[in-house]
């Protein structure tokens, strides 16, 4: 099944997997309301279902497409908190969820991989990184619930106060992600564990996620 444009979902058996597909993969308009109707897709589907997010070459998501939000200044805050809402969505999303992080994951396409279930870095080139220190963007207390209900506290604050590039096995050391691969098998290795987790019972993972991440999630949905 594809939807075309910036965005592909398709299925193998009960994984869906979800590949944003158009250069650094950057969050627009159009780029929320595709992943947002393939979210719909998947949530909609019966029996065991898993979700796999991934990006194509040396993009996992480089966040928020920052040219079309100058050119939108009347839609930015609205398109903002849907963005909040999108993160909230995964995070508390009824059925196992793995990001096969490609390449680089920078701002909020890292904030994105970090509110999946999983996940699977590439072990030799590609970076997580938040750098809003940087650009003198700070992070909204949305983006800050879903970083502080999924990270370890030390690695929190080092990645968020110095901008740190995480490669794929310090992410694993810092606790931001849990698996490195080779760039082959990134995509292969999430898709088999997807499928092993497949048939998690979907009401109670709606419900352990309400408990772990309850808060968060509130404030992503405003």
């Amino acid at each position: 099944m594809t939807a075309p444009g910036l965005v592909e979902l398709e299925q193998d058996g009960p994984v869906w997997i979800l590949r944003m597909q158009v250069g650094e993969n950057r969050f627009n308009r159009a780029w929320l309301d595709q992943v947002s109707s393939a979210l719909d897709l998947v949530e909609a589907s019966e029996g065991p279902r898993a979700l796999v997010t991934t990006g194509a070459g040396k993009f996992y998501s480089n966040g928020l497409d920052l040219d079309w939000l100058a050119g939108v200044p009347g839609e930015a805050g609205g398109f903002v908190s849907d963005l909040h809402g999108l993160l909230g969505r995964v995070l508390g999303f009824p059925a196992v969820t793995i990001a096969a992080v490609n390449g680089h994951a920078f701002a909020a396409g890292a904030m994105l991989a970090t509110a999946h279930d999983i996940v699977i870095m590439r072990a030799d080139r590609g970076y997580w990184c938040l750098p809003e220190a940087d650009l003198g963007l700070p992070l909204t207390p949305a983006m800050f619930a879903v970083l502080r209900a999924k990270l370890p506290g030390r690695a929190a604050q080092e990645a968020i106060l110095t901008g740190w590039r995480y490669g794929g096995p310090d992410a694993v050391a810092a606790g931001l992600a849990h698996q490195v691969a080779a760039e082959d098998d990134v995509l292969p290795r999430a898709i088999g564990l997807a499928a092993s987790l497949a048939g998690k019972d979907r009401r109670t993972l709606a419900e352990h996620k309400r408990l772990l991440y309850g808060d968060a999630i509130d404030i992503c949905r405003g």
